[in-house]
């Protein structure tokens, strides 16, 4: 996903433009490092017939039923009504008021790091899916950003030449063939059932859930995952205000949005076939030769 920084435009009839509409629920997947389990919760739930919506016997019907892959949209719709009810009440207003006291330069900056953090996650999830070139330039982001950008404040990486990208559990798994399963809205946001337990492996994948008790480094932890949810949500303030009041139904838009992102995001890795050493390399070697 492009970081969802880039504002989104609401198609008419609630269909949403270029999948960025589930940018702004991005920040949920950073926040409960159990979502995992959440995702097995309801894998245990799936059996209840209320929860779940049988397939149409309508030809037309049954064709849209398989299209948006949600066939416990019962269940999604009340855990999306929560979570919207959480973040009117509670995460909306905490995000108006970090854009009210702190300047957009210091937020863009918090932003960068928090996208420096979560580079070792990349570095990994590359390396898992094969892409030793994408792996490469998520290292060097983060040697960069950590040292010359000053522990990930300014992205100097993205100035030399080493934009980021995306990439995690969920898309690693799609890499490898493995399918996204139902459609699920976890309290972190859109997901499915691959990309919950992708976003399981993230976890285990990231440094900074390893760091050891004293020197305040779990206070920073717990600091920085908030700090992500917050950043996230305050990036998308006018969106999602949009999405809620524009949209036919909001939840069938970012499911739509959720699902034509990841497709985008796996089909860009599966085609990314760039030589495993960079261009500037080859031409060093020449020029020597």
């Amino acid at each position: 996903m492009n970081s969802g920084r880039n504002g989104m435009r609401l198609r008419p009839r609630g269909q949403a433009q270029n999948g960025q509409t589930r940018a702004g629920f991005s920040a949920y997947r950073r926040f409960s490092t159990r979502s995992s389990l959440l995702a097995l919760s309801l894998l245990a739930l799936a059996g209840c017939s209320s929860i779940r919506n049988p397939p149409p016997k309508d030809p037309d019907a049954l064709a849209e039923y398989k299209q948006a892959n949600d066939p416990y949209e019962p269940l999604n719709r009340k855990v999306y009504n929560l979570t919207m009810t959480f973040d009117k009440w509670a995460l909306r207003p905490v995000a108006k008021a970090y854009v009210w006291a702190v300047p957009r330069p210091v937020r863009n900056s918090l932003g960068n790091m928090i996208t420096t953090m979560n580079e070792p996650s990349v570095f990994f999830n590359d390396v898992g899916a094969g892409k030793p070139r994408r792996a490469g330039d998520a290292f060097v982001r983060w040697c960069i950003n950590m040292s010359v950008g000053l522990g990930g404040l300014i992205d100097v990486a993205k100035m030399a030449g080493y934009p980021h990208h995306d990439n995690d559990g969920g898309m690693t798994l799609a890499n490898w063939g493995i399918p996204s399963g139902p459609y699920l809205f976890l309290p972190m946001g859109p997901s499915s059932i691959r990309d919950g337990i992708g976003y399981g492996i993230d976890q285990g994948l990231s440094p900074w859930n390893y760091v050891p008790r004293g020197y305040g480094l779990i206070s920073f932890n717990w600091a920085y995952n908030m700090m992500a949810v917050v950043h996230g949500r305050s990036e998308h303030l006018d969106e999602l205000d949009a999405l809620q009041r524009d949209a036919l139904d909001p939840y069938a838009t970012i499911r739509s949005a959720y699902q034509q992102q990841r497709k985008a995001q796996i089909e860009a890795i599966k085609n990314d076939h760039r030589a495993t050493v960079p261009l500037w390399y080859h031409v060093k070697n020449k020029q020597q030769g």
